[in-house]
């Protein structure tokens, strides 16, 4: 199921279905029942509850062992988000990062619009057995994520976010690590706390999120119930 047709579905439960009702446990039992395909249904309704107390390889565990309808799609952006990032490269951005690259579907994109350059992929999960012999890939906890200053032309980052407690201090990060641009990516959802989605922040308002980025120079837009968003450093 593609990002755009959850994104519909998302709309209608949140925006359509009262709060007392939409985040009832036992109205969403059966949508959790469908996506996480019958497993662990009561581990994974409390996953708000729990993560907070996740270590490092709990929390890497959990993510490589999820067996949900939306990790077995090819990527979570939608096909509006992949072209608004590609068409926002140029041709002289030699090197790509991609944080939280997932099965590697973004930097498969790019590298057909940027064969020349040097793209590398980090993940807490393994390495994608799909992914290029010549795309680079680190497998690391994004919150140990070291990015040297200015180390590539180009960080994105699409749909991590809100799946990280301290999202804040990656933010810095993926800044830090950009010379030219940082496009990011993510969700605008209300926050529930029974959500087919693991997400532990919620980002309602873009002007709040553009806000904490914090890059003075910036463009965004909404796109089919996500936020499209490109920070310029140079």
């Amino acid at each position: 199921m593609n990002r755009r047709i959850t994104n519909a579905i998302r709309f209608v439960m949140d925006e359509l279905v009262p709060p007392i009702i939409r985040d009832s446990k036992f109205f969403m039992y059966p949508f959790f029942r469908l996506a996480y395909r019958g497993q662990k249904i009561s581990e994974i309704m409390d996953f708000k509850k729990r993560v907070y107390s996740f270590s490092r390889d709990d929390y890497a565990e959990f993510y490589s062992n999820l067996n949900s309808i939306s990790r077995r799609r090819e990527t979570d952006l939608n096909g509006a988000c992949i072209d608004a990032i590609l068409g926002s490269l140029d041709s002289d951005d030699r090197n790509v990062i991609d944080v939280g690259c997932g099965g590697g579907y973004l930097l498969k994109r790019i590298q057909q619009v940027l064969p020349e350059s040097l793209l590398a992929g980090y993940d807490v999960t393994e390495r994608p057995s799909s992914l290029p012999s010549d795309i680079q890939f680190v497998r690391g906890d994004i919150m140990d994520l070291d990015l040297p200053a200015e180390c590539a032309d180009v960080v994105t980052c699409c749909h991590v976010l809100e799946h990280i407690l301290d999202y804040r201090s990656v933010l810095k990060k993926l800044i830090t690590g950009a010379r030219k641009k940082v496009i990011l990516v993510v969700p605008l959802q209300r926050p529930y706390f029974y959500t087919l989605d693991e997400h532990v922040n919620f980002f309602l308002f873009p002007e709040q999120f553009v806000y904490e980025v914090g890059i003075k120079n910036h463009h965004w837009q909404r796109i089919d119930g996500d936020l499209f968003y490109i920070g310029i450093k140079s």
